[in-house]
C-alpha cells in the first residue's frame, strides 16, 4: 500500500484531560514495528469502560496519563504489518481482542500488537463484528465459560445493555429454562425478549428489594445471576437473588 512504512496523518478523538469532552483533531500514527499491526478502523463500539476512564478516573479509578485516545472494541482492515508478523496480512479484515483502552480505536488508524488482532471472514460486517471484541464476548462468555450455565436452569440477568443481552444469549444457548431480565428501563423489555428473556422485572415496580422479588418468583432463588451493569450496589442483590449453592457472576 502507498502508506506502508510511512507516518499516517488522520483524525482521532483525543481525551486531553479527565471529565472533558473528546476533541476530534489530526494525529500522527507511526508505522508498525516488529510484531505490530497497523489497522484502518472501520467501526468502533463505545464501552462503559471508556466512559468510566474519561469521567471517573479522578475519583480513584486507575488510569494512564492524559492525553489519551480511548476506544477498545473495533474492527477494520489491516493497512500494514511490522516484521515477523504471521497472523495477518495487509488487506485482511481484523477484529481487536485481548484488548484494553491502550489500543486506541477512537482513531481512523491505530497500531496494536499482533496478538491483539484476530483475522475474520472477508464478508463480515465490520459495524457489527466490532461489538464481539468486548461487550458480546464478556456477557456470552460469562454465561458459557464462567458460570457454565446448565440446561434447564433458571437465570437472572441484571442490566439489559450490550453485556446483559449477550449474557441472555449465552444462557439461552446453554439451554436455560427461564431467563429473567432485570432492568429499570421498561423500554428494554421487548428487545430483551428477542434475545431470549422469558420474563422481565423492573425493580421500580416493586416496593420490596429486587432479590426478594426474584426469590418469590422462583420459589427460592435463581440458579445463576449475572450483574451486567458495573454497579457495586447491585452486587448484594445478585448474591441474595440466588438459591442456596446458586452462582452469582
Amino acid at each position: 500500500m502507498a502508506t506502508e512504512n510511512k507516518v499516517i496523518r488522520c483524525k482521532a478523538a483525543v481525551a486531553w484531560e479527565p471529565g472533558k469532552p473528546l476533541s476530534v483533531e489530526e494525529v500522527e500514527v507511526s508505522p508498525p514495528k516488529e510484531h505490530e499491526v497497523r489497522i484502518k478502523i472501520a467501526a468502533s463500539g463505545v464501552c462503559h469502560t471508556d466512559w468510566t476512564y474519561l469521567y471517573h478516573c479522578e475519583k480513584g479509578v486507575n488510569s494512564r496519563p492524559f492525553p489519551h485516545i480511548l476506544g477498545h472494541e473495533a474492527a477494520g482492515m489491516v493497512e500494514s504489518i511490522g516484521s515477523r508478523v504471521t497472523a495477518v496480512q495487509p488487506g485482511d479484515k481484523g477484529q481487536q481482542v485481548h484488548q484494553f483502552i491502550g489500543v486506541s480505536t477512537f482513531s481512523e488508524y491505530t497500531v496494536v500488537p499482533e496478538y491483539n488482532v484476530t483475522k475474520i471472514h472477508q464478508d463480515a460486517l465490520l459495524d457489527r463484528v466490532c461489538l464481539l471484541g468486548c461487550g458480546v464476548a464478556t456477557g456470552y462468555g460469562a454465561a458459557l465459560n464462567v458460570a457454565k450455565v446448565e440446561r434447564g436452569s433458571v437465570c437472572a440477568v441484571f442490566g439489559l445493555g450490550a453485556v446483559g443481552l449477550a449474557a441472555v444469549m449465552g444462557c439461552k444457548a446453554a439451554g436455560a429454562s427461564r431467563i429473567i431480565g432485570v432492568d429499570i428501563n421498561a423500554e428494554k423489555h421487548e428487545i430483551a425478549k428477542k434475545f431470549g428473556v422469558s420474563e422481565f422485572v423492573n425493580p421500580n415496580d416493586h416496593s420490596k428489594p429486587i432479590q426478594e422479588v426474584l426469590v418469590e418468583m422462583t420459589s427460592g432463588g435463581v440458579d445463576y445471576s449475572f450483574e451486567c451493569v458495573g454497579n457495586v450496589t447491585l452486587i448484594r442483590a445478585v448474591f441474595e437473588g440466588c438459591r442456596a449453592r446458586g452462582e452469582p457472576v
